[in-house]
C-alpha cells in the first residue's frame, strides 16, 4: 500500500481481506468490521477497496457481485454455482496461454483469469 497517506480504517480493511480465505464482497467486509468500527460506513468500505485495487494491492474479482482478493499472484479461482462460495486453486498458472492468445490474435496480452465453475465439496455433501 503505497503513494497514498496512511489510513487506519484502510489499513483495517486490507488486514482483514488478507486474513480472509473467503474472497468476500464489500458489504461482508462492512458486516465483519462494523460491530467493532461504529464510525465505519460501506461507502468508506467501497472507496478503500477500489483505491487498494487501483494501486495494486488487491485484486477485484469480477463475479456477479464484485468480490476481492489479497493475493495478487496469478492464480485460478472456483466459484460455487449452488452457494456462491469463490476458492482459490492451487494449479499452476499458465503463461503460455498468453502467448496462444497472442499468436491467435495478434493482440498485446498482458495476462488472463481461470474461473472455474462447478458445485463445491460443500455443497456436494448436503445435495
Amino acid at each position: 500500500m503505497n503513494g497514498k497517506r496512511y489510513s487506519r480504517q484502510r489499513e483495517l480493511i486490507f488486514e482483514t481481506l488478507k486474513h480472509s480465505r473467503e474472497h468476500p464482497t464489500a458489504e461482508m467486509l462492512y458486516q465483519w468490521l462494523k460491530p467493532e468500527n461504529p464510525s465505519l460506513s460501506l461507502g468508506t468500505v467501497y472507496r478503500n477497496l477500489n483505491l487498494l485495487a487501483d494501486e495494486g494491492s488487491i485484486t477485484r474479482m469480477a463475479f456477479p457481485v464484485e468480490r476481492f482478493d489479497a493475493d495478487t499472484t496469478a492464480h485460478p479461482h472456483f466459484c460455487c454455482q449452488v452457494c456462491g462460495s469463490v476458492y482459490d486453486l492451487k494449479l499452476p498458472y499458465d503463461a503460455g496461454l498468453d502467448e496462444q492468445a497472442l499468436l491467435a490474435s495478434g493482440h498485446d496480452v498482458t495476462g488472463h483469469e481461470v474461473i472455474f465453475h462447478g458445485t463445491c465439496v460443500n455443497c456436494k455433501r448436503v445435495h
